[in-house]
């Protein structure tokens, strides 16, 4: 069944979402959900629109055709209801090379409002979660790559939020570092009871028990538990379920999305 269909508040809604790059549609009528404490993949290729969705939910761009909601805040109406229950890690890096560990995530703390002797309990508790204790006092440009998604994962969660966004968090890692993020993000759904949006083009980290909605070319061509979406497309795994799925969509292209 579509994530849409369930019967609770969602941590996260997208409901008729579209956006444009000037005459280029870069997303197209979009509709997808993240039930609490659940693992959603949004899957996509280069280009498929992940990222400017992600802008949307995260207000760096307006939404103007459409509507985003966290647990059932709307994001342009309640921005700082919904974004405070929100989480992100971005593709791009967003650490300062040249502060230390610590000095990173108690700066963000200071930035939601968390006072110095929270910020730092809770900079610690993160790192201990993470394995990261002894590189508290490291400047970040001496940790490995792995190790600074790691610190950003842990700042992101600083204001204990309950839905954490993820886009693309493992591009240039090794497969051992990309498996260790994976595998610690999923802890954290447990261990935390948060929800998960995980963006990626790499299909090998979507698990059967995932939900999971593929993105092409600015749309949602399936949504849902991974099982159904297999199922649907009379496929025997999420690998050729997403060939078939993107190679049929090719035939009605939108433009290149972001």
């Amino acid at each position: 069944m579509n994530a849409l269909g369930r019967n609770e508040t969602q941590a996260l809604e997208v409901v008729h979402v579209s956006h444009r790059y000037g005459a280029r549609k870069a997303l197209d009528d979009v509709s997808l959900a993240v039930a609490p404490s659940s693992f959603t993949v949004l899957l996509g290729l280069n280009g498929a629109g992940k990222s400017t969705l992600f802008s949307l939910i995260t207000r760096l761009y307006g939404t103007r055709s459409g509507t985003i909601r966290i647990f059932g805040h709307d994001v342009s109406r309640e921005p700082g209801a919904a974004l405070r229950l929100l989480g992100v890690v971005f593709q791009s890096r967003a650490l300062d090379l040249d502060l230390s560990v610590m000095q990173n995530l108690t700066y963000h703390a200071s930035l939601h409002g968390i006072g110095r002797p929270e910020a730092a309990s809770q900079a610690a508790f993160a790192l201990a979660r993470t394995g990261l204790t002894e590189r508290a006092r490291d400047t970040v440009r001496n940790l490995s790559g792995g190790q600074m998604r790691r610190v950003e994962i842990a700042r992101a969660l600083l204001h204990r939020p309950r839905l954490l966004l993820l886009d693309e968090p493992t591009v240039g890692l090794d497969i051992n570092a990309r498996a260790e993020i994976l595998d610690h993000v999923r802890r954290l759904l447990t261990e935390q009871n948060i929800g998960v949006l995980w963006a990626t083009h790499l299909i090998d980290e979507v698990a059967p028990g995932d939900d999971v909605a593929v993105l092409h070319l600015g749309r949602v061509l399936a949504h849902g538990p991974v099982t159904e979406v297999v199922a649907a497309s009379g496929e025997p795994d999420i690998r050729t379920a997403f060939a078939k799925l993107t190679r049929a969509s090719a035939a009605e292209p939108t433009g290149k999305a972001a």
